[in-house]
């Protein structure tokens, strides 16, 4: 459908609506939609098994409800998650998965909520938004920590959320001395060692969903004295998986895996899946939830929009995978895929040759981080355990039901051959069919995104997709001799991905050093960051110090990232750059962006 014909679509369908509302009170045809969100909270919660939490009105809403078991966020972060929430649309397709990017969206995507404001919905958020690109505040009747559905006219169906912080990753930065859950008791998952920072912060945790459970019925309180609850559809969930290390940020179970309970009053009851206190194994992710909404209310969902409605008159068929992403994490660079369909998770590393456990600033706040860290350079861990501080494979592949924690790598297993085939093929239509624009270094989206939209570079012949994937696959078929070929490329992302590939080949790759040494001269400053970092490694020290020195005076955040990434790995071969890097520090100790973040750790290893 095109813009005008839907314009014309959405036009007559208001038109309708008001007249036939005209003069009425509430609007009984159209239900209010609230939605109660936590943040940074995998599914600790009784309705969903787990004995030690302490979550009595989530567990009362589930017995009222429909609780989803296989609920995924499309990001282990908040902000690409909320971009995805907000637009109905995978950031990975519009360029906003990096976190805290502001990269512009194209005119045509709308925020959802202006959708259902301009049908007669009241629309209200309380509080956060973070939508990782520009803001669309016309969306919103009212947005603010005072935002509630009581402003509403008298008679007017809302659309109304509360969003609870309670329960973020910051909650456990300073250890509390009294707990309610007992630290010694603590259920801990496999690759964590039971510190006692981490039985600490675990516990402190579970204390903390405790308190965003009270809130959760506090609200629902609110709704039922207000004589709203017959007319109110309720969605209780979280923004993404959390919090302890190895969680946020992510790509298993315990980032991704979300809850999602969903309560429909006796008056609704035939827009539900199955009768409260059902549970449904149908696949959801946040890509779904924009259309989702808009059907339940009965606005046409836009055709640009990526995810399935699963619920309401324009419900689609059950999706078979849920698909997620991780970009740049903070300061970090890394590039992350996955895949999940009901019984496995499949996870795709493009940028293998980086740990996981890279230095996230924020992240490194939690006392449990700080202690597991120690506990690996002591030598204190077992093999599981110490799995974080160590590169990534390629490709990972878990049996959920029989390995939950994730730490049972299959990729290798023969008799899962077929399922990590048939896993990587809808990873790789999936990328193809969204025109993944994650490929392109993010110091180039930074440029490109100063002329057009990311979404728009994507679909256009500037993007060959097709040839990137093409030469990541040489890669997982370790094709040297292709790979080098690809170093002299007419294609600025395809050398990008050429170089990176020969520092994830190492000493293999040392057939392509005279390739490698006549791209630190590349028009692309990427490029030629990630050709020093394959040099340094394969001997070439000297140029490629130098060639990374020369990036950190770029004018460009995201190279001066990229470039502090490499050196971060260096050690005391980095040291001829110190002067270089202590010129990003500004005399403003709260200055927080992230070439400042990246360059302050690197001062600090540098100094020691």
């Amino acid at each position: 459908m095109n813009k005008n014909i839907r314009f014309f679509v959405m036009l007559a369908f208001l038109f309708v609506t008001l007249f036939a509302t005209e003069g009425k009170g509430q609007q009984q045809d159209r239900p209010n939609i609230l939605w109660i969100v936590s943040e940074d909270n995998s599914p600790l919660i009784g309705a969903y098994g787990d004995a030690f939490a302490t979550t009595p009105n989530i567990d009362q809403l589930a017995k009222e409800g429909v609780l989803y078991e296989n609920a995924f966020a499309t990001a282990p972060v908040c902000a690409p998650s909320r971009s995805t929430l907000i637009t109905g649309v995978y950031p990975t397709s519009m360029g906003t998965q990096h976190m805290r990017s502001t990269y512009p969206i194209p005119e045509m995507i709308q925020f959802y909520p202006r959708y259902l404001r301009e049908a007669g919905y009241y629309t209200s958020n309380n509080v956060k938004k973070d939508y990782n690109t520009e803001d669309q505040p016309e969306a919103w009747d009212e947005s603010s920590n005072q935002a509630t559905y009581k402003n509403r006219k008298e008679g007017q169906p809302f659309f109304s959320i509360f969003n609870f912080t309670t329960s973020h990753e910051s909650s456990i930065h300073d250890s509390l001395a009294d707990l309610r859950h007992d630290p010694e008791q603590v259920p801990i998952p496999a690759y964590h060692p039971r510190t006692p920072e981490m039985k600490h912060d675990w516990a402190q945790y579970y204390d903390k969903v405790e308190d965003m459970d009270k809130q959760v019925g506090q609200v629902l309180q609110e709704l039922e004295e207000a004589g709203l609850a017959d007319n109110t559809i309720v969605f209780y969930y979280s923004d993404h998986g959390g919090v302890i290390g190895r969680s946020k940020r992510f790509m298993y179970e315990s980032g991704l895996h979300i809850p999602l309970i969903i309560r429909f009053p006796e008056k609704y009851k035939h827009l539900a899946p199955a009768n409260a206190g059902s549970r449904t194994d149908r696949l959801v992710t946040f890509v779904d939830f924009p259309p989702t909404i808009l059907s339940l209310a009965g606005v046409p969902i836009p055709d640009y929009m990526q995810g399935k409605a699963f619920l309401g008159e324009q419900e689609d068929e059950p999706r078979e995978y849920a698909y997620s992403f991780r970009g740049r994490m903070d300061e970090r660079i890394d590039m992350v895929r996955s895949v999940r369909d009901k019984k496995y998770r499949y996870v795709r590393n493009f940028m293998p040759h980086k740990i996981y456990a890279q230095y996230i600033e924020y992240l490194w706040r939690a006392p449990s981080m700080k202690s597991w860290e120690r506990a690996y350079k002591a030598g204190e861990l077992n093999e599981v355990q110490s799995k974080f501080w160590e590169t990534k494979p390629l490709e990972e592949l878990y049996d959920v039901d029989a390995d939950p924690d994730n730490v049972k790598n299959l990729a290798d297993d023969p008799q899962h051959a077929s399922v990590l085939k048939r896993m990587r093929e809808a990873n790789q239509d999936w990328m193809l069919d969204i025109r993944d624009v994650g490929f392109t270094p993010e110091a180039m989206m930074e440029e490109i995104a100063k002329t057009t939209t990311l979404y728009e570079f994507a679909r256009s012949k500037d993007y060959p997709l097709k040839k990137i994937i093409k030469t990541i696959d040489m890669i997982t078929e370790k094709d040297v001799k292709g790979i080098t070929k690809q170093l002299s490329s007419n294609e600025p992302i395809v050398r990008y991905w050429a170089a990176t590939a020969c520092t994830i080949f190492g000493e293999n790759a040392s057939p392509a050093v005279p390739d490698l040494k006549g791209l630190v001269d590349d028009e692309e400053v990427s490029v030629r960051i990630a050709a020093a970092e394959a040099l340094y490694h394969l001997g070439e020290k000297e140029v490629a110090v130098q060639t990374l020195n020369d990036a950190l005076k770029v004018d460009n955040e995201m190279a001066r990232v990229q470039a502090i990434n490499v050196l971060e790995t260096m050690e005391d071969d980095a040291k001829p750059t110190l002067s270089a890097v202590k010129a990003l520090l500004p005399d403003n100790e709260d200055n927080r962006n992230y070439d400042v973040r990246a360059a302050r750790r690197l001062v600090e290893k540098l100094e020691q």
